[in-house]
């Protein structure tokens, strides 16, 4: 940790070269506004030509040449792609809220939002938005009902919270003209897509899960997992297009792969830190004096464990109370913690380096890739320090 000059004045011979310093501060932010109006002519030149907005062969040019030129100069070249890393990110996002993967003409369609008022709902309602489609949001807040909603919608989106998904697809399925999509965002799939085919006849059925919060800073490049379960009128390709417009990473699967997949991702990981953060309340741990202490592994374990009992318990409830595969996936973690705690107590150091290594092994390559990002997450987790 830093400690502070007893004074909090600076020495008088600091105030010339941190003038100096600020200068120079400014003509790089000068230099990356100019930057940015390049994008934005990179951006249409993209949109009119049809080229994709990442181009992974010219983005690894890019950072050796500034590591090189950096390291010619007398600078790390770690830290200089970092900077560059964010940089190329900031790009990117610049060109798919442009549109430059946007179709330049897009037939606008009427989309009703069930839940837009909520946390993804209004997620969903400027992603269509922004792409020119006509929107209209029925809440628990508002004057329209949700039946009012879909009677003329081209696509419905169901954003209303895991529990009440099921209810709620019944409740307007019936009402959803022919032709129409009628699509879900809940992060379990086989319920949900079953009941929207069940419930509307005539409809494309699409589920979707978007692999991340409604709070993310910016939708380029985030993950959505996309179910098409019925398809007549071509919908999939509109849904396809208008994502990959805004920057998404598209994966399309099956409910029951999506949901088995999701049983780690979600269940297991979820389960896993609500377990940490438990017993650091029931073992009374004073968390700032831990920090006085903590280790970088130990903060981002810490950081995401505050994280996770900052938000909505309902959410995680709901996560892990309907997914299919919750028991099989947390009677398999008990077993696993009973299974290291004898270990442990039993000192058994045999067992737990065939442990390590079985588990090492069944992880393969990725343990080198793990340790090589993780460390870059550490080193910018020390830097805000």
């Amino acid at each position: 940790m830093e400690h502070p000059s007893k004074s909090n004045l600076p020495p008088q011979e600091l105030l010339p070269l941190r003038e100096k310093i600020d200068g120079i501060d400014h003509q790089i932010l000068d230099l990356l506004r100019q930057r940015n109006e390049i994008v934005t002519e990179v951006a249409a030149i993209k949109q009119q030509t049809g080229f994709g907005i990442r181009d992974f062969v010219r983005e690894k040019e890019l950072l050796e040449d500034r590591g090189n030129r950096a390291e010619q100069k007398g600078l790390r070249s770690e830290v200089i792609e970092s900077l560059f890393r964010v940089i190329l990110w900031a790009s990117r996002d610049r060109q798919a809220s442009l549109g430059a993967e946007a179709p330049q003409v897009t037939a606008s369609k009427t989309v009703a939002i069930i839940g837009g008022n909520g946390g993804m709902g209004k997620v969903m309602s400027r992603l269509f938005s922004e792409a020119e489609n006509k929107i209209i949001v029925a809440d628990l807040d508002t004057t329209i009902t949700n039946i009012e909603a879909v009677s003329n919608a081209d696509v419905i989106v169901i954003a209303v919270p895991i529990e009440k998904t099921i209810e709620v697809i019944q409740e307007v399925g019936p009402h959803c003209k022919a032709g129409s999509l009628l699509m879900d965002v809940t992060s379990t799939k086989s319920k949900p897509v079953l009941a929207m085919c069940e419930c509307s006849k005539g409809t494309s059925v699409i589920g979707t899960h978007p692999l991340f919060g409604p709070s993310v800073h910016s939708l380029q490049g985030q993950r959505i997992a996309l179910v098409c379960e019925r398809d007549e009128y071509g919908w999939d390709a509109w849904l396809t297009t208008i994502l990959h417009g805004r920057g998404f990473s598209i994966l399309h699967t099956s409910a029951k792969e999506h949901d088995k997949a999701m049983s780690v991702v979600q269940v297991l990981t979820h389960q896993a830190t609500e377990v940490l953060g438990r017993t650091i309340q029931k073992l009374g741990v004073d968390i700032h004096k831990t920090l006085e202490f903590t280790s970088p592994i130990y903060l981002i374990d810490l950081l995401m464990a505050a994280r996770h009992f900052a938000q909505s318990s309902d959410l995680y409830a709901s996560i892990q109370m309907n997914n299919p595969e919750t028991e099989h996936v947390l009677n398999t973690l008990r077993d696993a913690g009973e299974e290291l705690r004898e270990i442990v107590l039993d000192q058994d150091r045999e067992k737990f380096t065939k442990l390590f290594a079985e588990v090492h092994e069944h992880f393969g390559n990725f343990s080198e890739q793990a340790l090589e990002q993780s460390s870059f997450l550490i080193d910018r987790l020390v830097e805000r320090g």
